[in-house]
């Protein structure tokens, strides 16, 4: 058996683990591609059967077009239901303040959206793609991390795991997050969506875009992003990581296929993360996020 063998049973285990430890679990699918491949996972834990629950997708109303129009293609093809909660709804009900000036974003705005939006439905777990390699906030976390009654992350909650025994028993009004492919880095999800041969959005790979440098950064030209007459130019460019477009900077690539991405991330000394400015708000920007029920 090889390592992806090895990774894709381990992550089929804990998604099984999921629906049998909790009552009402449900998938955080945001259409980009470690929650395309966690998507898979979980059609082939439950195959020749459906997927028995939900997928939840906090909708900043900043996304890639191209994310979420595959997005809802493969909820049409899964035949799975979609939840949506929509961060739009969150400012006008005014449960949270949209941010001003040259680096707002919705990113974090969205936390809220999140915990109500688990609230609301009654999710007790919900499973999500983050991995260890991405950042040093998420390299502590447990496969299963359990969140208080106000859906926060609090250390003093989080069990040991050991063996693979995973402990879901939590008390009325927590709820667990999953990370079924903690264990995974972003070459072994590359190799594994050439391996599976799965379709992700477009921007993963090179293409022309309008961008403009911040803080060295390319920044897509977009009206969700102020810029303040920061010079716009073309460059061939892909998306290591998407997210908020507000947050999310391109990096230079002329890699138009998954083997050319392969070879990109091998020879890469900077983590996918590296290009997301919501990041580098302050040293620990991602472990205070994590804290209040981010991820």
């Amino acid at each position: 058996m090889n390592t992806l063998e090895q990774l894709e049973e381990e992550a089929i285990y804990i998604i099984r683990e999921v629906v049998g430890q909790f009552n009402n679990p449900a998938l955080l699918f945001s259409g980009g591609k470690d929650s395309i491949v966690l998507l898979h996972l979980c059609k082939k834990a439950f195959l020749p059967g459906r997927i028995p629950f939900p997928l939840l997708h906090v909708d900043t109303g900043h996304n890639f077009p191209e994310t979420i129009k595959l997005r809802d293609e493969l909820v049409e093809k899964c035949q799975v239901k979609l939840h949506v909660g929509s961060v739009q709804e969150s400012i006008d009900q005014g449960k949270v303040i949209e941010e001003k000036g040259k680096y707002a974003s919705r990113n974090t705005l969205q936390t809220v959206t999140l915990l109500e939006s688990i609230e609301e439905l009654k999710f007790d777990a919900c499973m999500g793609g983050a991995r260890r390699d991405e950042e040093k906030a998420r390299a502590k976390e447990r496969i299963f991390s359990v969140r208080d009654d106000f859906g926060q992350w609090n250390e003093k909650l989080q069990r040991p795991e050991l063996f693979d025994m995973l402990n879901g028993q939590i008390h009325s009004g927590e709820n667990v997050r999953v990370f079924p492919i903690s264990n995974w880095t972003e070459l072994d999800v590359w190799e594994y969506i050439r391996k599976e041969n799965l379709e992700i959005p477009s921007i993963y790979f090179s293409h022309k875009r309008a961008v403009f440098v911040r803080d060295g950064q390319l920044m897509p030209s977009s009206d969700f992003i102020f810029n303040e007459k920061e010079e716009t130019f073309i460059e061939s460019v892909r998306f290591r990581t998407v997210g908020d477009m507000s947050c999310t900077a391109a990096v230079p690539s002329e890699a138009i296929d998954l083997d050319t991405v392969i070879d990109e991330i091998r020879d890469s000394a900077i983590s996918e993360r590296g290009a997301r400015m919501d990041d580098k708000r302050s040293e620990g920007a991602m472990e205070e996020r994590k804290k209040v029920g981010y991820f």
